[in-house]
């Protein structure tokens, strides 16, 4: 099949999967067919049974009086994991990089529209990888590092890209290369947190490091450090602060629960209420004055729980979980809904998925 015909093939199957009903309301509801792939053999196949095993539902906060419903989205181009998150402006969701067609350096750039309800395709990176920092600042999306090989190999190379030309410029490099790592904008200024160096197994490590990027001096700079070094956290901005959520210390194996809040203005991180679930690769959105995080992965684990914070009381409550539980996933705030897209359905790397879920609370 030539490049042009499989691109044709994935836009018929996401326009399929564009006109189907909405989700059932049960756990573990069999929707997506051939909405998955494998990292080491091409073509679509179901959703693997492994997954029933790993999946989890559960959560031990208090459950919310209006849990919220989920429903179907139009599937992503392609099965996509490991982008490590994905950012929102406009109404647009971008997703960047990741592992996809048998391979973990693309440099794909999806972007969902709202008002078309449907995916396009944007200027791809000029450097393919994984677990790419991404952030929106001052109506530029950003994307920060990432790995160059199945989650190890860190790389220092930024890039800014502007919407109105769809075009890719470099920045300043890292002071030094990590993947894994959060970023958000906030007062004129890129924050990048935490993350993972080592370019093997065996000597990679999670990090505490805390710089911020300059937009106008294109310069780096360090900060406070994370009190505890964690990679694949959520990470976000609420008011004047940034929250960090959960991660993994150096594996998903140990997993934190741990929730920070960094102050810029006096450069201190403040303990907050932890997660109800440690978990890491999952994705954190503020939406209606709360922080819902869903998804995630630990040992033997796939999380679908939907957890949500409440600034104001310090509390957490459980809603509606993900009908279909993935880690590695990018979940932005499009209009009035959370929307979450790829993710890996299993543990691990080795099967990405093409599922387009979106939350409200109605």
């Amino acid at each position: 099949m030539t490049t042009l015909d499989r691109r044709h093939f994935l836009a018929a199957s996401a326009a399929a999967l564009a006109a189907a009903p909405a989700l059932a309301q049960q756990q573990g509801h069999e929707h997506h067919g051939g909405a998955y792939e494998r990292l080491t053999e091409p073509g679509r196949i179901p959703k693997p049974a492994l997954a029933a095993t790993q999946n989890v539902f559960d959560s031990p906060a208090p459950k919310a009086a209006n849990p919220g419903r989920w429903s179907e989205k139009p599937a992503l181009p392609m099965p996509r994991s490991e982008m490590a998150w994905a950012t929102a402006h406009a109404d647009q969701m971008h997703i960047v990089g990741g592992y996809a067609e048998q391979r973990v350096d693309r440099p794909y750039h999806h972007v969902y529209v709202a008002a078309e309800n449907r995916w396009r395709d944007a200027a791809p990176l000029p450097l393919g990888a994984n677990h790419v920092g991404v952030a929106f600042l001052d109506g530029k999306l950003y994307a920060i590092g990432g790995f160059l090989e199945q989650n190890r190999k860190p790389h220092p190379r930024c890039f800014t890209w502007e919407p109105a030309g769809d075009r890719w410029a470099e920045i300043a490099p890292l002071p030094r290369p990590v993947g894994s790592a959060a970023v958000v904008g906030l007062g004129g200024k890129l924050h990048v947190i935490g993350g993972a160096i080592g370019d093997s197994f065996d000597t990679k490590r999670s990090i505490d490091w805390h710089l911020t990027y300059d937009p106008k001096a294109d310069k780096w700079e360090s900060r406070n450090p994370l009190p505890t070094a964690r990679d694949h956290t959520g990470t976000l901005v609420i008011g004047s602060l940034i929250h960090v959520l959960g991660g993994r210390v150096d594996s998903f194996h140990t997993n934190s629960n741990l929730h920070h809040a960094y102050d810029p203005a006096t450069d201190k991180w403040t303990p907050k209420n932890p997660l109800p679930t440690a978990r890491s690769g999952h994705g954190a959105v503020l939406y209606r004055g709360k922080v819902f995080v869903m998804g995630g992965e630990g040992t033997n684990r796939v999380f679908g729980q939907m957890e949500a914070y409440d600034p104001a009381g310090d509390s957490w409550e459980q809603y509606a979980p993900m009908p279909t539980p993935r880690h590695g996933l990018g979940a932005a705030l499009v209009g009035d809904a959370i929307h979450v897209a790829g993710g890996g359905p299993i543990m691990g790397g080795g099967v990405q998925s093409a599922v387009h879920e979106a939350f409200g609370l109605g």
